[in-house]
């Protein structure tokens, strides 16, 4: 498996892996033509001033890796799964902008460029299911070479990344039937904990009192966090209904609902209090013990 070594900052440890999801090919025949592309137009709105990389016809999904400075490392690990509606990734807003806020807290970044676009998601497709495991089986693969505790491995995701991140904790297990083994089927898909920004996809809309049935969360699900605005048009029910849901399953679980925000902000800072999520989520990384003193190498 070719593996590519990128220096993008200074330090021992600074460097960018990335290989290929499925070196032999993706499960599914891929129904995108022509190469990947950016399919940001210029009436695009931007993000705290500043435009939003938007990434489509991703047919061969691969993952990057971005290591902390080995003075900080703590061990803990995050793949991270940008959003767009299954139509589109943001790449930076949603990906690579993340990846620089894990490292800074000692956590290596597993960043995840998966199949899009599609009609649709799981369960009536499996293409954004299928990359998430094998993302996080891969993560779990590279452990020791990664300098990563295999027990300290979350999700992250964002409005579609942020369902997405949901059903890989729950349908870890899931397999298609007549899916091809790999070297890394018989590791654990499931998430370690899951942060879940701003996401969709998980009322069963458009009725917005209770979740989609096939969330699925369980007695099994990992320790979530949920972050949503009041006036996001996604609607924060997405949030409070998992939450409630998680509650009664007795699944440790935070939820933090802001009156203003809208969709889309990331990590970018602006004047409203929801942007500084960031120091929310380090805290809550703590209090279920992802987190704490850096690793000695």
């Amino acid at each position: 498996m070719a593996i590519a070594l990128v220096t993008v900052a200074t330090g021992a440890r600074a460097q960018r892996i990335t290989l290929p999801l499925w070196p032999n090919g993706t499960p599914e025949p891929s129904t995108v033509s022509g190469p990947e592309r950016d399919a940001s137009k210029a009436t695009d709105r931007p993000i705290a001033g500043r435009p939003v990389l938007r990434l489509t016809d991703i047919s061969r999904p691969s993952l990057a890796v971005y290591q902390p400075n080995s003075a900080k490392d703590t061990g803990a690990a995050v793949v991270v799964f940008p959003g767009g509606g299954y139509r589109i990734l943001a790449l930076d807003l949603e990906g690579t902008e993340v990846c620089e806020w894990l490292n800074s807290i000692g956590m290596t970044c597993v960043l995840v460029k998966y199949r899009v676009p599609f009609d649709g998601h799981y369960p009536e497709k499996v293409e954004d299911l299928e990359d998430a495991q094998q993302a996080m089986r891969l993560t779990r693969a590279h452990a020791a070479e990664w300098h990563i505790d295999p027990e300290r491995v979350g999700a992250l995701g964002f409005s579609a990344g942020g369902h997405l991140v949901v059903i890989l904790g729950n349908h870890a297990d899931f397999k298609r039937e007549g899916a091809p083994e790999t070297p890394e089927s018989k590791l654990d898909a499931r998430p370690n904990f899951v942060l879940v920004i701003y996401p969709g996809y998980l009322s069963d809309a458009p009725d917005l009192t209770k979740i989609g049935p096939a969330i699925g969360p369980s007695a099994n699900t990992p320790p979530t966090f949920l972050l949503q605005a009041e006036d996001d048009p996604v609607h924060e029910e997405n949030s409070l209904l998992y939450f409630q849901a998680l509650k009664e399953l007795k699944v440790p679980a935070e939820l933090h609902i802001y009156a203003q925000g809208g969709h889309g902000y990331g990590l970018r800072p602006t004047e409203l209090p929801v942007t500084h999520w960031p120091v929310l989520a380090e805290t809550w990384l703590h209090t279920i013990h992802v987190l704490g003193a850096p690793r000695a190498h």
